[in-house]
């Protein structure tokens, strides 16, 4: 009988014990996981109008600000973004301020902004665009027709230290694929713009 209790709370220690370790080797990973959380660039998101996104890209006059229209649904731009994120890593908001504007929200009427924000914010963070980042609260057609001037996105403006348009990058007028706008045209720009401050 005594050898039996003896046994049975030997295993019960050993079971506690695993217990134990298996529960510290849990909080360690979270505490890791955690750290890894805190490195990761916060990535935000800010639901504008197209007015309210113009006094933002006036609030960095003295830099060049480039400011990337997008949407989910824009292949090229999505392929495209990613150098976004470069040229804002290689500047580091220090000469050129770079920022993306959402163009995703359609006017459906059950499907207002806030709908496309987290799927939205997904893609941002997958990207690490750790920048401002803007969603458009203006219908996509109406902030293409009568605010941006444009028949679709991907678009690129870049406003120089002035704060005024000092180029916008579009594909109107290209009749072929090759014709298209990149992000290396986009560097090219920039970088003229920066050696002329």
């Amino acid at each position: 009988m005594k050898a039996s209790k003896i046994i049975l709370s030997s295993a019960c220690l050993c079971l506690f014990a695993a217990a134990g370790v298996c529960g510290f080797a849990a909080d360690e990973r979270a505490a890791k996981d955690a750290v890894k959380d805190a490195a990761k660039p916060k990535v935000t998101l800010q639901i504008v109008d197209w007015e309210e996104t113009l006094k933002l890209v006036a609030a960095h006059k003295g830099k060049v600000v480039v400011l990337d229209a997008w949407s989910l649904s824009c292949a090229p731009c999505m392929k495209e973004f990613p150098n976004l994120v470069k040229l804002h890593q290689k500047y580091g908001g220090k000469e050129v301020v770079c920022m993306s504007l959402s163009c995703d929200y359609a006017g459906i009427k059950n499907k207002p902004p806030e709908y496309y924000r987290e799927k939205v914010l997904k893609f941002l963070e997958k990207q690490g665009a750790d920048f401002q980042n803007l969603l458009a609260s203006v219908p996509s057609e109406d902030l293409f027709d009568k605010k941006m001037k444009i028949s679709s996105i991907p678009v690129v403006y870049v406003f120089g230290p002035d704060g005024k348009i000092a180029k916008r990058f579009d594909n109107e007028q290209a009749k072929a694929e090759d014709d298209n706008f990149t992000y290396a045209d986009i560097n090219k720009f920039v970088d003229e713009l920066v050696q002329k401050k």
